[in-house]
């Protein structure tokens, strides 16, 4: 039974070495840091998060976008039935909406239906840029967070320097610094990742109005 048991523990997975010190490191840098650096990794998975559910609503949005604009170009000027047959085939779409408000205004003058579309366009663009603020907030954050961070890891850092004196040793001291910039360096990537898809959806909005 011993050997049967001991057979059996020797096809057991072992523990992952550098697994292991990834995790520590990771619990390090968090005390390091009071904490700052576990709040600087849900800043980043939720701004992710609301980076791939934006890209694919632009995705969607800007093919149903073309897709309209191609069938709009097919359709004789005044021809209300094929306007009306646009709006039918891509109802879901949220430029089928623009669509149905110059067919439901009614309007005899250009400027007016041009009045009836804006208000359309002004109803849709809440949706467009819906859940974008998480990134506008994380991209300011991140960074202050990050900075903060490392504040607290340079004090614990000197204050190790205090207590100890030189014995301390300069490779310690410095070996410290350096763990307490990693905060400054998460909160800088936050912003320059969270930045570029910022801007990124932001010209999204306008194209796909």
């Amino acid at each position: 039974a011993r050997s049967r048991a001991g057979a059996g523990a020797a096809f057991l997975p072992s523990p992952d070495p550098k697994r292991n010190d990834m995790w520590n490191t990771y619990i390090e840098l968090s005390t390091l840091s009071m904490g700052v650096i576990p709040v600087l990794v849900v800043i980043f998975t939720v701004a992710f998060a609301v980076v791939i559910e934006r890209l694919w609503f632009f995705h969607r949005v800007l093919g149903q976008g073309a897709a309209i604009e191609r069938d709009l170009k097919g359709t004789a000027y005044r021809d209300l039935d094929g306007l009306r047959g646009v709006a039918g085939r891509f109802g879901g779409a949220m430029q089928s909406a623009l669509v149905t408000a110059g067919l439901e205004s009614k309007a005899t003058a250009a400027e007016s239906a041009e009045r009836h579309i804006d208000e359309a366009i002004l109803e849709a663009v809440p949706v467009m840029d819906r859940t974008l603020w998480v990134l506008d907030t994380a991209v300011p954050l991140g960074p202050l967070l990050g900075l903060l961070g490392t504040i607290f890891g340079m004090v614990k850092t000197f204050n190790v320097l205090g207590s100890e004196g030189m014995g301390a040793g300069a490779g310690a001291v410095t070996g410290g610094i350096g763990e307490a910039l990693v905060a400054t360096g998460v909160g800088l990537f936050i912003a320059i990742v969270g930045l570029s898809f910022l801007n990124y959806f932001n010209k999204r909005v306008r194209l796909g109005m």
